[in-house]
């Protein structure tokens, strides 16, 4: 037994409590999730309509700590050490425990050793976005002045190892060209940059570059995705928009907790979350943010994780992708 568990099982008898009822019980306190995203990032807003939602079903309050930055090392220690009762919770996407892994040299946590799958939340197609008067109105034009300039077209990332990171990495490999990678501690600011014309593109979720998208400042080329999306049937694919065949850039969110945690718990924390995920309000913020509600088991989300550690592990190779 390990001793997480063992001190959850003392605390239930200290509380007269049935190890079998602890989820029953649960929470018996406000319980906190770890983002490691910026307060604006399409993210973090949508775990704060999460947080509230689950704040009424668990009669607890449910806070969201925002830790951006660090490719997501501080909100994942802030919670890999914490005690394993289910009051600590993280939110992650497959950059923190698929993409880091392959990607950094040593990485400060275990995905498998350290973390606990819980509920699958959403998953989100990337876009290519550009500044909306800028030089890059066609994905062509954008490769074009990569090629004949190279070293100096730039593209930004929300943080090293993110989702955006490797899709850029992978749309250099794919059109011959070598471009100025940009990392980002806050995304909001990548988006400035774009729109001010510092920073030449990136690819992002719509929930995240909406606000200037519908400002004017930002426009969406393509979706990097096997189909258009159905919030968005204007915008073509990076096939038919004359970029590279067969890339998808996608990314999902999903709950987890410190290794240890009682099943019931995360039991309980899975069938909550996807009992919500069908809720009319939250239907209606995932439609807006352009994410895809993706319900499922603790061991499918660790099916999940497992098959895209091994795809990205080859993405990582090939483009050669790194970071310090």
């Amino acid at each position: 037994m390990r001793a997480a568990e063992a001190v959850a099982l003392i605390a239930c008898a200290m509380l007269g409590i049935a190890p079998d009822a602890l989820a029953q019980a649960w929470p018996l306190r406000p319980v906190r999730i770890a983002a490691p995203y910026s307060p604006g990032a399409g993210p973090a807003v949508f775990t704060r309509v999460l947080a509230e939602k689950l704040s009424q079903a668990w009669s607890q309050p449910v806070i969201v700590d925002g830790r951006p930055g660090g490719s997501g090392f501080a909100a994942i220690d802030s919670v890999k050490s914490a005690p394993a009762d289910g009051h600590d919770l993280l939110v992650v996407s497959n950059a923190h425990v698929a993409i880091n892994p392959s990607l950094y040299a040593k990485l400060p946590y275990d995905p498998d050793r350290d973390l606990l799958p819980v509920a699958m939340i959403y998953r989100t197609p990337f876009y290519l976005v550009v500044r909306a008067d800028g030089p890059y109105a066609t994905v062509p034009a954008l490769v074009a002045a990569a090629r004949e300039r190279p070293g100096t077209v730039s593209y930004g990332s929300s943080y090293v190892g993110s989702p955006s990171h490797l899709g850029s990495a992978e749309f250099e490999f794919a059109t011959g060209t070598t471009m100025i990678h940009v990392p980002f501690k806050d995304q909001s600011q990548m988006y400035v940059s774009i729109a001010n014309g510092d920073v030449g593109w990136a690819f992002t979720t719509l929930g995240s570059a909406l606000p200037l998208v519908k400002a004017g400042k930002l426009r969406l080329i393509a979706i990097a995705a096997p189909r258009r999306a159905d919030v968005l049937p204007e915008v073509p694919t990076l096939a038919e928009a004359g970029g590279p065949a067969g890339m998808v850039v996608d990314s999902w969110l999903a709950l987890m907790a410190p290794r240890g945690t009682p099943e019931d718990v995360v039991r309980k924390i899975n069938a909550d979350v996807n009992r919500l995920l069908a809720d009319p309000d939250i239907v209606e913020k995932l439609r807006a943010f352009g994410f895809d509600a993706a319900p499922g088991t603790p061991a499918e989300l660790a099916a999940i994780i497992r098959g895209e550690t091994k795809r990205f592990a080859e993405l990582v190779r090939r483009t050669g992708a790194k970071a310090d």
